[in-house]
């Protein structure tokens, strides 16, 4: 019961994190009367691994998914012109 209400606080004070985060640092904001928060959170999320641009794919365009799909059985082909 007590791993439980540990467990139940230190999920509670993550979200309250993640939340004072979006509302204030991620918008380039200082938090209210904590301003020793946002830079702790700030300092924190720039730790953290992030994918850089140079990972990041362009969107295929629709005509080239089309065409990258595996052949149809002729009954399934039907139905899906239908």
């Amino acid at each position: 019961m007590l791993w439980t209400l540990l467990a139940m606080l230190l999920i509670l004070l993550l979200a309250a994190a993640v939340v004072v985060y979006v509302a204030y640092p991620h918008r380039g904001e200082e938090v209210p009367h904590a301003p020793w928060l946002g830079e702790a959170i700030k300092k924190g999320v720039e730790a953290l691994p992030t994918l850089g641009d140079e990972l990041a794919t362009p969107p295929v365009p629709a005509q080239a998914r089309r065409e990258r799909q595996p052949d149809q059985h002729p009954e399934q082909a039907g139905h899906a012109r239908s």
